[in-house]
């Protein structure tokens, strides 16, 4: 059934929560960003040792030496690092193809205008090889004084 805009929507309940799927793509793409950083790794890097740390070393342990919560602690985060990332670059791949799609245009509508110019520009020489220039003119001048001249001084 087609949704009516001229019409309220009828009152359901979901069984899905309901999301923005703009927002949580430019959320992913933070998160994505902040791993890709030197500052997560030493973060990461941090926290594991301390993590190791206190539990070889505390009296109190809560994860004995084969760390087994902290691999799943991070297993857990690599589970949702990976998807945020391909999200976080399709993304960016669709915004690349928008991009290049542009840019495709704007150099057709180019070279469009350089093949008009190009046009123009040799109408401009062939209307200008028409037109008598100075010299041609005085050199023309010249030549009809001269012929004057020598007919004036022959009769």
């Amino acid at each position: 059934m087609t949704e009516r805009l001229d019409q309220p929507r009828e009152l359901t309940t979901r069984l899905r929560p309901y999301y923005d799927p703009e927002a949580f793509g430019r959320l992913s793409e933070r998160i994505a960003r902040f791993l890709g950083t030197a500052r997560f790794i030493v973060y990461m890097t941090v926290f594991v040792g301390c993590w190791i740390l206190w539990n070889a070393l505390a009296p109190h342990k809560f994860d004995p030496y084969p760390f087994i919560f902290l691999t799943l602690m991070l297993s857990l985060q690599a589970s949702y690092a990976a998807p945020l990332i391909l999200l976080a670059q399709s993304r960016q791949a669709d915004r690349d193809r928008v991009q290049y799609e542009q840019d495709r245009m704007t150099a057709e509508r180019d070279q469009a205008e350089i093949e008009y110019l190009t046009r123009e520009i040799a109408s401009l020489r062939i209307a200008l090889s028409e037109v008598a220039t100075r010299d041609y003119i005085r050199s023309e001048l010249q030549r009809l004084q001269d012929e004057l001249g020598g007919k004036a001084t022959s009769p």
